[in-house]
């Protein structure tokens, strides 16, 4: 969600960069495929799968701030929004005498948390 920013230290000591958040915006599950129970229901059964923590929708909000050191000749780079967890899996109906329908597959882009992803380049 939002530009990738980034400072460039031209300097040859250690300089501190501060990225400050440009944008708001709430982020759900997404669903690429054929999803066959309510998305929160599949929300449940990942935490359970995986222990993990995730959300059915998360908001970034406009002008959170981050500082980070720069080392010498290194340009830092930052991007902050709402990071998903890919969930890949399908779906198979499995009747009373047994037999099984038809696979479908789906793919969940569930909400995990919100914040800043920061890395650096030379």
């Amino acid at each position: 969600m939002g530009p990738t920013n980034a400072n460039y230290n031209g300097t040859s000591r250690t300089a501190r960069s501060e990225f400050i958040s440009e944008v708001t915006g709430e982020v759900g599950v997404g669903v690429s495929g054929q999803l066959k129970v309510k998305a929160s229901a599949a929300v449940v059964e990942i935490e359970q799968e995986y222990g993990v923590q995730l959300s059915v929708k998360l908001t970034a909000k406009l002008g959170n701030k981050i500082a980070v050191d720069t080392p010498s000749k290194y340009t830092t780079h930052a991007k902050y929004g709402v990071y998903r967890l890919k969930t890949a899996g399908y779906n198979q109906y499995v009747y009373a005498n047994c037999t099984k329908g038809t696979k479908t597959n789906a793919t969940l882009y569930t909400p995990a948390r919100v914040g800043w992803y920061i890395w650096e380049t030379k």
